[in-house]
């Protein structure tokens, strides 16, 4: 890998490709909200651009955020840093997030009780080792529901949870909140309230701004959630299981990351300029902290590899094909 970059003389980082991307994300989602809540259109423009918004505001969590998040969205780590924090703007929290997404998610994939984003418990069962309830029969039905609140969830309850406990995942310890960590995250949250919910009640009313506030954020949580799930939640990967003396797992990590992850629709441009790359997910969880800019030309790479090895590459050829792997997936699960 570091003969490709270079031999190529080329950077990890995204940089300029990243910062007009970028740039022309937050014009957007900035454009959209000024429209929504100091011109207030009729009903009908306004709900669809409340749903544009909501999906503006998940493409700038998967590109600049999450890739200032893994300091691959710029060479110069104080733009990264900004990067990172643009999640507070969107009323979530950095400091959470990297410790659940780069440390537990990264680390451990799929395992049970460490890596907390496949811990959806008792909601949904996403794993023939969790336990299964009378309702998960309807999984596949209700997963709209869950996955469009999530984002509401996220910003309003789980983080105030991980705030007052200390615990960003079930099983780790509690950590003391650095004080500036204190200040932001309290800062955000009034923000984020103030600019999303206040604002727009002055501006349009209680009603239209709380249905607005609801739609947007339904719709970008819906949006965020099914990139993830279609990434690891699909009929071919793995969840492994560590031994139970040594509580490790057999695998190498790198094997490891390969096999409880998948890739989709790597040939559309649209979902990839979109997902900011999170379609190559195998590449991104075998180089976090490299951009999604070089993820097709490092894809081919990683085949070649897995190839000789012999280990399964999982990859779905579209977007439409991972869902309906999601969703069979879910299903058997609840009714196994």
């Amino acid at each position: 890998m570091d003969l490709y970059f270079k031999s190529n003389n080329l950077e990890p980082a995204g940089n300029h490709p990243l910062y007009v991307k970028g740039l022309i994300q937050v014009v957007s989602a900035a454009s959209i909200y000024v429209v929504l809540v100091f011109f207030t259109p009729s009903t009908i423009p306004a709900i669809l651009l409340c749903m544009l918004f909501g999906i503006n505001l998940a493409a700038i969590g998967f590109n600049i955020m999450h890739e200032g998040g893994h300091n691959s969205f710029s060479k110069y780590n104080w733009i990264n840093k900004i990067s990172a924090y643009s999640l507070n703007a969107l009323g979530a929290n950095t400091y959470f997030w990297k410790i659940k997404h780069n440390i537990n998610h990264h680390t451990f994939t799929n395992i049970e009780g460490l890596d907390s984003d496949i811990d959806v418990k008792p909601f949904m069962r996403l794993h023939q080792d969790q336990p299964r309830y009378w309702f998960h029969r309807f999984q596949h039905v209700y997963w709209v529901i869950l996955y469009g609140i999530s984002y509401i969830a996220w910003v309003y309850y789980e983080d105030f949870e991980k705030y007052f406990s200390g615990r960003i995942a079930a099983n780790s310890e509690p950590k003391k909140l650095p004080f500036k960590e204190h200040v932001v995250f309290w800062v955000t949250k009034i923000f984020y309230t103030g600019i999303y919910i206040v604002l727009p009640i002055i501006m349009v009313g209680w009603l239209p701004a709380l249905i607005g506030f609801l739609i947007v954020n339904f719709v970008c949580g819906l949006f965020i959630s099914v990139v993830f799930q279609l990434a690891h939640m699909v009929e071919d990967t793995q969840f492994p299981l560590p031994e139970k003396e040594t509580h490790k797992i057999n695998y190498e990590w790198a094997i490891h990351q390969v096999t409880t992850t998948a890739n989709f629709a790597t040939n559309n441009r649209v979902v990839s300029w979109l997902l900011g790359g999170l379609n190559f997910q195998i590449e991104h969880h075998l180089f976090p902290r490299v951009s999604h800019i070089h993820y097709p030309k490092i894809s081919k790479l990683v085949k070649e590899t897995c190839k000789e090895f012999n280990v399964t590459y999982i990859e779905y050829p579209t977007l439409l094909k991972a869902f309906y792997s999601h969703l069979f997936h879910i299903r058997k699960l609840g009714t196994a």
